[in-house]
């Protein structure tokens, strides 16, 4: 090994011959700027070794560049971001091969104050300081429990599109391990599901386009609802915030909290709901407020209320609640057995977020239950099955979470079990393949289609 160290020097001071203005870039220090040449061979010895443990995989190189990588961290910290990958595969050996408590500590510490240089040289705060909590969480496992918790809750509030979605799914699972060990209570699990969930639905709607990432996003959302799963019964979250409302039932940030978690988790019969939203809406009355009381109004079955209540919301919400509140205004004229309204609320819902299926499932559903309206067909109003398997082809395409194909499918085969039979749409004069338009409200063409 000298001896590549000695080619090694002598090929980096050939090659590097304006060394200082290249230095400059590397965000050296005076001292290191005033004379070049020890950090030219630093770099080289560095790069070198890393250079032949990719080539043989054999650790003994990483080891031997551990004093050159530490010496360019410190004294030229913008010399590449390779710098910190490499230096995270250095410290871990020797954290893996530390004889001593304090030693292995020592090299933790090392890893940490390595990413805090990192993110003052290059940024991406939110993503170094989540990655400095999973190197913490491998490394440590649940000795560092409250550590890389506390890491992976800073890299969550600063936030930022440097925060890859991935590690919303290790927040929340910290978040529950931190819970278990009784270091804070369940209610921290319910709070930082809300925040994770936000960020990740946020996320899906930024990449839609992206079928890819768009994948890859519902994968994490799956990965934080099974984490919450234990804690996401509505018998747990009126356990875990019932006492709490009855302590404080005026508090305006709990109501939020307890209306918004039992709303997502579809708790809306809980009485406990019903008198947090009430609350809500009497002390702070805004478009928000007004879903939740619409959500509410449907509960009770007071349909005409709750279009009320929602159409007052809808003009002051975010898109993210305002396919929400097109989705309740849906339901709501359902149940008032209007059709086309609901479709035309739906159907808004699917615009406002073009990655969800369940807009679409409930036009099919509106479509299928229907067929008194499409009577004037010849086949006793089985052309409303056509243009429901349509839209539930629709929904596939739109959102391929494996959830929602599964429930279309299961309404396909369902839908098309109806469909005319050869003979029924020869004697209606209905040729199979061919244009149709389903009469009544429905009023969409369709493709004739038999069984």
């Amino acid at each position: 090994m000298k001896t590549m160290k000695t080619m090694a020097i002598g090929l980096a001071l050939a090659a590097a011959l304006p060394a200082s203005a290249q230095m400059e870039n590397w965000g050296c220090n005076d001292a290191t700027l005033q004379d070049p040449q020890p950090m030219m061979e630093a770099v080289s010895l560095y790069q070198e070794n890393v250079k032949q443990y990719k080539a043989s995989k054999d650790q003994r190189y990483l080891e031997e560049a551990y004093p050159y990588w530490k010496t360019v961290v410190a004294n030229c910290p913008k010399q590449s971001k390779n710098l910190y990958i490499n230096g995270a595969n250095i410290l871990k050996i020797k954290i893996a091969k530390s004889t001593t408590a304090e030693e292995r500590k020592a090299y933790m510490d090392e890893m940490l104050a390595m990413y805090d240089t990192r993110i003052a040289n290059y940024g991406e705060a939110a993503k170094y300081t989540a990655r400095k909590a999973m190197e913490l969480e491998e490394l440590m496992k649940e000795d560092g429990l409250k550590q890389y918790y506390e890491l992976y809750s800073e890299a969550v509030k600063i936030g930022g599109d440097d925060l890859e979605a991935g590690y919303l799914v290790k927040y929340m699972e910290a978040t529950i391990n931190y819970v278990r060990a009784g270091l804070a209570e369940p209610t921290l699990v319910v709070d930082n599901y809300d925040i994770a969930s936000d960020l990740l639905e946020d996320e899906l709607q930024k990449n839609a386009a992206d079928s890819v990432k768009a994948a890859t996003i519902r994968g994490y959302i799956a990965g934080v609802e099974a984490a919450f799963s234990p804690y996401a019964s509505c018998e747990q979250l009126v356990d875990i915030y019932g006492k709490k409302f009855e302590a404080d039932p005026e508090n305006v940030e709990l109501l939020k909290k307890i209306t918004g978690i039992m709303m997502r988790k579809g708790c809306t019969e809980e009485d406990l709901f019903f008198r947090a939203t009430e609350n809500l809406y009497r002390l702070e009355p805004s478009p928000t407020t007004a879903m939740r009381m619409g959500q509410m109004s449907i509960s009770k079955k007071q349909f005409t209320d709750a279009v009320k209540y929602l159409n007052d919301a809808l003009d002051g919400v975010d898109a993210k609640d305002k396919y929400k509140v097109y989705m309740l205004i849906g339901t709501a004229q359902y149940n008032l057995k209007s059709y086309s309204a609901a479709r035309a609320a739906f159907n808004n819902a699917a615009e406002v977020d073009r990655t969800k299926g369940d807009p679409y499932r409930m036009i099919a559903m509106l479509y299928a239950s229907s067929t008194s309206s499409a009577s004037e067909d010849n086949i006793s109003g089985r052309s409303a099955y056509w243009a429901a398997v349509d839209v539930l082809n629709r929904a596939k395409s739109v959102d391929p979470s494996e959830a929602n194909v599964e429930a279309c499918n299961k309404s396909i085969s369902t839908y098309a079990a109806h469909f005319p039979t050869k003979t029924d749409a020869f004697m209606a004069g209905l040729e199979n393949g061919k244009s149709f338009t389903v009469p009544g409200w429905i009023g969409v063409t369709t493709t004739v289609r038999t069984r």
